[in-house]
């Protein structure tokens, strides 16, 4: 069974700053072999892909409507990938997701609300 859990999100003002976790586990799930991907849904709204990383974390993309402000990382020895966000919007509100493997998952988080109000 594969588990991944998202932790990070909460409250935050425009302009402000979160980083996202999500924890990867399971014995069949070989974390370091999986693309990764951040998704996230806002009320009203299909879900949307904001961020990729590839199992190196050699290579990346984003979203148009996050670039230059949010960054993707892995630590594949913490079984970890991360989403720092910089400059939120209040258009970036949403439940925020992780899942692999990139760019068709098979697994998905429970999600982790992010709101960007003042």
């Amino acid at each position: 069974q594969v588990t991944l859990v998202e932790s990070g999100g909460g409250l935050v003002r425009p302009g402000g700053s979160l980083r996202l976790s999500c924890a990867a586990s399971g014995r069949t799930f070989t974390f370091s072999s999986y693309a990764m991907g951040w998704y996230r849904q806002a009320p009203g709204k299909l879900r949307e892909r904001v961020a990729f990383i590839s199992w190196s974390g050699g290579d990346t993309y984003y979203a148009d409507s996050v670039k230059g402000r949010f960054t993707i990382s892995r630590d594949n020895a913490k079984r970890t990938v991360y989403l720092q966000m910089n400059s939120l919007k209040p258009e970036d509100t949403a439940v925020y997701y992780c899942a692999a493997p990139w760019p068709m998952p098979d697994y998905w988080g429970q999600g982790t609300q992010v709101t960007v109000s003042s």
